[in-house]
């Protein structure tokens, strides 16, 4: 396992979660299609009531009443989730001209939109009222979800037992489109270590992780999950789609990811995909600055620690 990590292969690193916020991408179609769903009942609901209410001669004008509304709401819910997913990816405060400019919604419209979301708390403002940033109420969702996930539940102690075990930065992520989402992390003790934080996104093709996982699918189906360009996030990024097909390749093929300075430079990483269900969705990893991933030694014992954890873990999630 030393000649692997000491070879061509341990050119094993993961920036994985260093990457600038403004290299995350916009949810793609789950929002909008939720937002259809609800939309649509909420409609047939209004529907049956009206017949209910009046009769069935009512029925026709009732429901030319809601399909003419149901647009109208699907619209409405639709800005919503853009103009929050806009914001969570915004480091700073954007005002009512700039969030037009990137949505392109009237402005008259767009500000009644805000001062609801303010007064619910989904957005908050800075001290002067004209800076907008996502507000706590999202917090509490996103921690909801967190506390749900079977998958989060099962993995903390493994990688608390990891991390003990190596003295490195670990974490877990899922695939989302073509991005990868944090999920969970634990930090090492070192003082040069990784900074990670949970809910960050990545593009998959820039970190372990991602490689993980896209190799669980085609080079086709891979094809068709990236975005036609693949933007570099260090000067190292694969780029192209020929570099990252034969990098998942040999990543199918040893059983594990690698990436060095792909994400960040510096940093290194493995990363294995937990195959309790497959394709799988969910990985783990471990980042290791660059001047201790070059002792083939330690680089062995991460290597070697990372796979017995992800098997492990696996294990747990198939039979839980």
């Amino acid at each position: 396992m030393a000649s692997i990590c000491a070879g061509s292969v341990p050119r094993p690193a993961e920036r994985d979660l260093m990457a600038s916020d403004s290299q995350a991408r916009p949810a793609r179609q789950g929002p909008r299609a939720a937002a259809g769903s609800a939309s649509a009942a909420a409609g047939s609901a209004s529907v049956h009531a009206a017949v209910s209410a009046s009769g069935a001669g009512a029925a026709p004008a009732a429901a030319r009443a809601s399909e003419a509304q149901a647009p109208a709401a699907v619209k409405s819910a639709d800005r919503t989730v853009e103009l929050l997913e806009l914001l969570s990816r915004t480091g700073e405060p954007l005002t009512l001209s700039e969030i037009q400019r990137e949505l392109s919604y009237p402005k008259s419209s767009l500000f009644v939109l805000l001062r609801t979301l303010v007064a619910r708390g989904w957005v908050e403002t800075d001290r002067r009222g004209t800076g907008y940033s996502i507000g706590v109420r999202a917090l509490l969702v996103g921690t909801s979800y967190l506390d749900r996930d079977p998958v989060i539940r099962a993995a903390t102690r493994v990688l608390e037992e990891l991390r003990a075990e190596v003295n490195e930065t670990v974490h877990l992520a899922r695939l989302d489109g073509s991005d990868v989402v944090y999920l969970a992390s634990r930090e090492s003790a070192h003082q040069l270590r990784l900074t990670s934080r949970v809910g960050r996104r990545l593009p998959a093709h820039a970190t372990s992780l991602g490689k993980a996982l896209l190799a669980e699918h085609t080079d086709a189906q891979v094809d068709e999950l990236l975005p036609e360009q693949l933007d570099p996030l260090t000067p190292h990024t694969l780029t192209t789609r020929q570099a990252l097909f034969t990098d998942l390749a040999e990543t199918r093929a040893r059983g594990y990811a690698v990436e060095r300075g792909e994400n960040t430079v510096g940093l290194g990483c493995f990363a294995v995909a937990l195959d309790f269900k497959r394709p799988a969705t969910d990985a783990i990893s471990c980042s290791v600055p660059s001047v201790r991933l070059d002792d083939a030694d330690h680089a062995a014992q991460v290597l070697d620690a990372i796979v017995r954890h992800a098997k492990e873990l696996s294990a747990i999630l198939r039979t839980g």
